[in-house]
């Protein structure tokens, strides 16, 4: 395995100094954003997970390599290029051997970071179940990749174009917490609530690292949502979000447009329909879920020490 990961050597440096290190996902740099606020944004990122005591390592598939960090021309290549493969669970061995570049997903992120022994991963939101996905069966590897992969995800809930109800549901099935921190429900994205309670929260870190601890220490394979709401200032109304996403969805449908091509068409119609207000939106929770994943990956380390 190590021949397919090369850790950056700001990334090599925390690993020798037993720092805290927080791992990053590519595919918002490549498919979530235009450019140049994607470079903007991860650079922004980056500079937070840093500021708040842990190195950042932004994941990526270059050359036939894992790379556990990236340089600011590698950013820089991933916010500005076309064709760049979207690579989750079941692409990574074809894109590792046909060295294309790849941008991992969340589920691919999760994998890179446990091969690299990172445990603590800061995106957006993961993916989930997808309205109308009891006929289509249209489920994020997301999901999956939780239930066996141990890697905390600290993320603003579920994107909020999904069944959200359903995505608890699936969660719960395979065994999954979801820790809610500074909430009692599950926050949905663009807003802090939604009318899906949660079965823990907290407003510690170190609780959250504990439960990381704990559950790892029990030999209980998996990860753990921690669901980190956007704050109030940077939140969008509810009723008019909504009825962005159910125009989206709409539009979604009458163009067949599913799978894995869905998400991207959903989010890019939903900045369309508010003027670009829901990419900023997007921005500041990234910028958040950074801030309070690095202060847990921090707690965390300390522990397992």
């Amino acid at each position: 395995m190590k021949n397919y990961l090369e850790l950056s050597k700001e990334v090599q440096e925390a690993k020798d100094a037993g720092k805290a290190i927080v791992a990053l996902e590519s595919t918002i740099i490549s498919h979530g954003m235009p450019y140049p606020q994607n470079v903007k944004m991860a650079r922004e990122v980056e500079q937070i997970v840093r500021d708040n005591g842990a190195v950042p390592a932004t994941i990526a598939i270059i050359d036939g390599k894992i790379k556990i960090g990236l340089t600011d021309e590698e950013l820089e290549v991933f916010g500005n290029s076309s064709g760049i493969a979207k690579v989750s669970r079941r692409d990574l061995p074809q894109v590792i051997a046909t060295k294309q570049l790849g941008a991992t997903t969340v589920a691919t992120t999760m994998i890179c970071a446990e091969m690299a022994g990172i445990e603590t991963f800061v995106t957006g939101g993961i993916g989930g179940v997808h309205r109308g996905a009891e006929t289509t069966m249209d489920i994020s590897a997301d999901l999956e990749e939780l239930s066996q992969t141990n890697v905390a995800v600290i993320c603003a809930g579920a994107k909020s174009i999904l069944d959200l109800g359903l995505t608890l549901e699936y969660l719960e099935t395979k065994g999954v917490p979801v820790v809610g921190y500074e909430t009692e429900v599950l926050p949905a994205f663009y807003t802090r609530n939604s009318e899906f309670k949660l079965n823990f929260s907290t407003e510690s870190v170190d609780v959250i690292a504990d439960t990381m601890k704990a559950k790892w220490d029990l030999n209980l394979d998996g990860g753990l949502v921690i669901a980190n709401p956007i704050p109030e200032e940077h939140a969008m109304d509810e009723d008019y979000i909504n009825g962005i996403i159910s125009q989206a969805i709409k539009e979604a449908e009458e163009n067949n447009i599913i799978g894995k091509d869905s998400t991207p068409f959903l989010l890019g119609k939903v900045k369309e329909l508010t003027d670009g207000k829901s990419l900023d939106v997007n921005i500041e929770l990234v910028k958040h879920n950074a801030k309070i994943g690095s202060r847990i990956a921090v707690s965390f380390n300390n522990k397992a020490k």
